[in-house]
């Protein structure tokens, strides 16, 4: 028996040194049935060619390890509108699946499943249908095992527990389809899965017991679907767990206590039926309550109806087995333990010799390469310690982030070192904005959104979300874009902490201080007694702020190239705790594509910061920027959003009643007030040549300061403060 467990244990050290070559064809012909099927038109994937190489970058969003295999697929935003081909079981290296953000329809292939070294499988935002396939709680890879395990043993040395165990971590994200049945209990299995995103499908039947056997889950989300049924005892003791979105489902019964550790990580609201103590959102519970937990509501869909076949094992369920096959199952795990013990022994026997002969050489290559103390290991070093041994995991950029200025390239004469500071990963993202909950979110547009975030260090900062295919297609002009932003410093500018760039997302992020009193738009077109009326003084003050700001960006008082905002308006001053105004999305067109720039322009033209000459030149200079300024002032003066031509024929004429904003009672400066329309009045000319510079116009606003305080001074005028 000895003999015999040598010889299996030395054979399978042969296998794990010396994996069977794949067939390059066999690969090749794979990828192009997968191009015919998620492809159909030839549309996005014309550079995949029967007659190419996949593994020497022409194939777009191909990768391959260091063996030549098919390693990764990146296809997310490509505008793709076919299926998912089953023939994605003939790449057997796969250990990355990225198609999400299309427009792919159809079911998800179970052939999928066959794919023994999958740890990441991206389809949400897409147009699947049908149900979750349940081999998906087959896959080892999935599961956190396979051949992961054998490659980051010998980082132990290097890097903490924590880390080493996140890595193994895998993602499973269907959301945003039209997924129908019942969640499979088999996910259950996946023992290291982190992240299962199932939100915003038409998912039925009760939430799996066996959820809660996964004891890596950080972030469960199954909100916006048709699930009925209570929620798990079991799920809430699950250790690491620290979202559980179930918000918009018709869940009933008592709520596990134990979710009261995850404080806002567990949302749950438009779940009418459920209950529980010490949820202040939640009614207490009654009798009733208790009676049936797990009975659904009633649903129909279309001219089918949910059976409760269609419901899977809750914690709350009691078994109702016969006595033969609750004997038979009961013999099912000892079996399953000492298979276990004979697999775990044969891998460790192996995985201990192959780390032995190979850690001094590796521990040496990697201490050469990099300075790194035993627990200091960042996220950025540990992708590259993966690039230099060309990890099949090189492209998994959804956990680690993407970091556009990790090749050394140098823009505009700013340092590496001084972007360091800049730098964010998508984990820092996602836990400011407790996985972009719903809650954050502080607007949206066609093309951003933009969400509140805490980051690590306490303070508050607004988190902007920008889908990639907005921005710039060129990647140099993205990044000098980028640079121009990072260098932007001004105390009327809102500050960037930094940014954060993921292709697995598809997104790109922005993430500046958080301004608390909101734009201001938040103080105009206000009833009399409104406690946000602004005071005379306060209003002169964000004028001055606003007109600063701009000649920053100009460039007038600083040696800096001159920079038009192209998108001034009250919805870009942002108001401090302080009242002082914060020029915000400065710069931002520099990233994004002219389409989208031009679609931003409606509401601007629809409100009149809109220069007239744009209309014929097509073209933002200075001038454009002076007459969005001119309309601010004049909406600052009388606090309305929507300005008439009556108001400019006022303020023309010096009629205060008919251009000065009512709610002031008359409490404000004539002769500031008088100035103030004049510079309206010349920033707002027809001609652009007739509108002065921003130069021009602080010059005149000081004055105007110093007149208005020797006329104080001189008739005793005393100013409300």
């Amino acid at each position: 028996m000895g003999i015999s467990s040598l010889i299996f244990s030395l054979l399978t050290l042969f296998l794990l040194t010396h994996p069977p070559l794949v067939c390059g064809n066999a690969e090749l012909r794979a990828l192009i049935d997968i191009k015919a099927s998620l492809d159909p038109e030839n549309t996005f994937l014309s550079t995949w060619t029967v007659s190419g190489d996949p593994c020497d970058g022409s194939f777009e969003g191909v990768a391959c390890n260091d063996k030549g295999q098919v390693a990764n697929i990146s296809l997310q935003s490509k505008g793709l509108t076919g299926k998912v081909s089953p023939a994605i079981s003939g790449l057997k290296h796969l250990t990355g699946l990225y198609l999400h953000y299309n427009s792919l329809y159809g079911e998800i292939p179970r052939e999928i499943s066959n794919l023994t070294e999958l740890s990441d499988l991206y389809l949400n935002v897409n147009n699947l249908s049908g149900n979750i396939p349940p081999e998906l709680g087959n896959m080892d890879s999935l599961q956190g095992y396979g051949a992961r395990l054998l490659y980051l043993y010998s980082f132990l040395s290097y890097s903490s527990t924590s880390r080493f165990f996140s890595l193994l971590n895998s993602f499973l994200q269907l959301c945003y389809n039209q997924l129908t049945g019942s969640i499979p209990t088999q996910l259950g299995s996946l023992k290291n899965l982190s992240v299962l995103a199932l939100q915003y499908n038409q998912l039925t039947g009760a939430i799996p017991a066996r959820l809660g056997d996964l004891g890596m889950l950080m972030r469960l989300d199954l909100s916006f679907n048709r699930l009925f049924g209570s929620i798990p005892t079991r799920l809430a003791d699950a250790p690491l767990l620290e979202v559980l979105d179930v918000r918009n489902n018709t869940l009933s019964g008592n709520v596990p206590p134990a979710l009261k550790r995850l404080v806002e990580g567990f949302q749950y609201e438009n779940n009418t039926r459920l209950c529980g103590v010490g949820f202040s959102a939640l009614r207490a519970c009654s009798a009733l309550d208790h009676s049936n937990p797990n009975r659904p509501e009633p649903y129909q869909s279309g001219t089918t109806s949910i059976s409760t076949r269609d419901i899977p094992d809750t914690a709350n369920l009691k078994s109702n087995c016969s006595k033969s096959r609750c004997s038979n199952s009961s013999k099912t795990p000892q079996a399953s333990v000492i298979i276990g013990v004979i697999v775990v022994t044969i891998a460790l026997s192996a995985i201990g010799v192959l780390t032995f002969s190979q850690y001094r050489r590796r521990k040496q290559k990697l201490r050469s390469a990099f300075d790194i103390s035993d627990n200091h290991v960042s996220t950025d070093q540990v992708v590259e310690v993966y690039r230099k041994n060309g990890s099949p995991l090189v492209s998994l950029e959804y956990s680690k982030g993407w970091d556009p200025f990790a090749d050394g390239r140098n823009f505009g004469g700013f340092s590496q070192e001084a972007l360091q500071s800049y730098r964010f990963n998508l984990e820092e993202v996602e836990s400011a904005t407790q996985y972009f909950a719903g809650k954050n979110l502080l607007g949206r547009s066609n093309f951003s959104a933009i969400y509140r975030g805490i980051l690590r260090d306490g303070s508050f900062v607004a988190i902007k979300s920008i889908t990639k295919t907005s921005c710039k297609s060129e990647e140099d002009e993205f990044l000098k874009g980028l640079n121009i932003l990072a260098t932007l410093s001004h105390e009327n500018l809102v500050r960037l902490r930094g940014f954060c760039c993921s292709k697995g997302r598809g997104e790109c992020f922005l993430i500046y201080d958080f301004i608390p009193n909101g734009n201001l738009l938040y103080y105009l077109d206000l009833k009399e007694g409104d406690n946000r009326v602004l005071e005379w003084s306060t209003r002169v003050s964000i004028i001055n702020g606003i007109a600063k700001g701009i000649e920053y960006l100009h460039g007038c008082t600083v040696n800096k190239p001159a920079l038009v905002h192209q998108n001034i308006s009250a919805g870009k001053v942002l108001i401090d705790q302080r009242f002082k105004p914060l020029l915000s999305d400065s710069g931002l067109h520099k990233l994004l594509t002219n389409d989208i720039v031009f679609s931003a322009l409606k509401a601007c033209a629809a409100m009149g910061y809109l220069a007239p000459e744009y209309t014929t030149t097509g073209r933002f200079t200075e001038k454009s920027d002076i007459y969005a300024f001119g309309v601010l002032v004049f909406q600052i003066l009388s606090g309305k959003r929507k300005l008439t031509s009556s108001i400019r024929v006022a303020s023309e004429s010096c009629r205060f009643p008919d251009f000065i904003d009512k709610n002031l009672h008359g409490r404000f400066s004539e002769y500031e007030a008088a100035k103030l329309a004049k510079v309206a009045l010349t920033c707002t000319h027809e001609s652009p040549e007739k509108r002065p510079s921003m130069e021009a116009i602080i010059q005149e606003l000081g004055y105007c300061l110093i007149c208005s305080i020797a006329a104080l001074n001189t008739i005793g005028y005393e100013s409300i403060s």
